[in-house]
């Protein structure tokens, strides 16, 4: 039995429905062990809610690594989030270096802007970062805000395919093996993920749905990322997040007053068939 190993690093909400606590049961619901590290914890996400607290574990990175190094464990593949810092940004390229084995996975979901502007704290010099960090890697998904930050494209909703294709060219100059470029749309009421690789571009749509979650490229990263993992390719993995993902805010469409987040666990089950 092959039976696969992933490190995700990325934040702790502990209430709210995104970042680790949603990486860990959905990539482990793919049939894949999930290694975490942690890189802050915070009482609730910081979107909507007023008063939260928030740990900054960066400090502890060093030290955790330096023990699985002892301990001479490896990982299959390693799966970025959201980082605080370029300094976990740094320490997150030493681990690709030392605790990945030889052949593995490195995914970087560049957790950083949305809506054409970056997330609060963050600036050009983390911007700049993680440009290297995504060169380094094998595959990114970066939504649209974030693909223009990291190739310094001037942000636009109006867009047509040679623009897209634009940006995804840039994105693979940076060093990027594989771009999943999720929330691309080339037509009223439709949105989808674009997978660029080997020279080759596949696209994958579905209606948009009205109603947001927050979250949804969490649960999309760590879908695709679980699905990758199983030995899926990168276009079928792809498909298979944006299915479950669009499952997940559906589901949440049906509650009330489920502003918070997305419900992806009443639909486990539903991306677990997608993977047989």
């Amino acid at each position: 039995m092959d039976y696969k190993r992933v490190l995700t690093v990325q934040d702790i909400s502990c209430v709210g429905q995104c970042s680790l606590t949603v990486a860990l049961p959905i990539i482990s619901a793919c049939g894949v062990e999930t290694a975490v590290l942690p890189s802050a914890v915070l009482s609730t996400h910081t979107a909507g809610f007023s008063g939260f607290t928030f740990r900054d574990l960066t400090e502890d990175m060093p030290a955790i690594a330096a023990h699985w190094q002892k301990e001479n464990l490896a990982f299959d593949a390693i799966y970025t989030g959201y980082l605080g810092s370029t300094e976990q940004i740094d320490y997150v390229k030493a681990l690709f270096d030392t605790v990945l084995k030889a052949g593995g996975v490195r995914v970087v979901d560049p957790a950083m802007a949305d809506n054409g502007k970056l997330y609060p704290l963050f600036d050009m010099a983390y911007v700049e970062a993680m440009k290297g960090l995504c060169g380094a890697a094998d595959v990114v998904v970066p939504n649209l805000t974030e693909a223009c930050f990291l190739t310094d494209t001037p942000y636009t909703e109006q867009y047509d395919r040679a623009y897209i294709d634009d940006v995804v060219a840039k994105l693979h100059a940076l060093g990027a093996k594989t771009v999943v470029f999720t929330g691309v749309s080339f037509a009223a009421g439709r949105t989808g993920v674009l997978v660029s690789e080997d020279g080759a571009a596949q696209y994958y749509e579905h209606p948009k749905r009205q109603n947001s979650c927050h979250g949804t490229g969490d649960i999309y990263a760590s879908a695709f990322v679980g699905a990758l993992v199983r030995g899926k390719s990168a276009v079928d993995a792809a498909r298979i997040a944006a299915d479950y993902t669009v499952a997940c805010i559906d589901t949440t469409a049906k509650l009330d007053n489920h502003w918070y987040g997305a419900a992806f666990e009443p639909v486990l089950g539903e991306l677990i068939d997608l993977l047989k």
